[in-house]
């Protein structure tokens, strides 16, 4: 009965402080990156998706040394002639908008964490009139820009809170 207690408690534990962990995901110092779509339509949504992969690909390469905010920022502005260029030939149109700066989010829940509404520090790329499903993420930190072609996970290590605590108790 005492091994069930500890068990049902730690199991409450790992609950509790998994759902105070995932409500910080996103640093306060954080860039954000926010693709707007023209509509909802598939044609649109597909346009959004094929900017947004060009895209990030290049902000890949851009902000793949950067360590700090402000370099990230310098970087970000600095490649936004280039940027431009990009969403011009991909969607072979002059109607779009690009602004880097404090722009609106609004409030989005996903898997269970809730992102509050508010502008934030952004670039954001609006495809024709913009009504369409949005998708966003965070530049910089790089959550979204992580080059995910690198196959190498011989230095991944993985930890499962549960044997720590039971660990704790021998």
């Amino acid at each position: 009965m005492k091994k069930v207690l500890i068990l049902l408690s730690i199991l409450i534990i790992i609950l509790v402080s998994n759902k105070e962990y995932n409500e910080i995901l996103i640093p306060e110092n954080a860039i954000r990156i926010r693709i707007i779509a023209n509509s909802s339509n598939i044609e649109d949504q597909m346009t959004k998706l094929n900017v947004k992969e060009k895209i990030e690909e290049n902000l890949n390469n851009v902000l793949k040394d950067t360590n700090s905010i402000d370099n990230a920022r310098l970087n970000i502005k600095k490649d936004l002639n280039n940027i431009n260029n990009i969403v011009k030939t991909t969607i072979n149109s002059d109607d779009y908008d690009i602004n880097y700066g404090y722009n609106y989010f609004p409030e989005k829940e996903l898997h269970g964490i809730t992102y509050k509404e508010g502008n934030y520090e952004s670039l954001v790329i609006k495809l024709g009139k913009g009504e369409g499903e949005n998708w966003w993420c965070v530049l910089f930190p790089p959550l979204c820009t992580i080059n995910v072609t690198d196959n190498d996970t011989n230095n991944v290590q993985y930890k499962s809170k549960v044997l720590e605590i039971l660990n704790n108790y021998k």
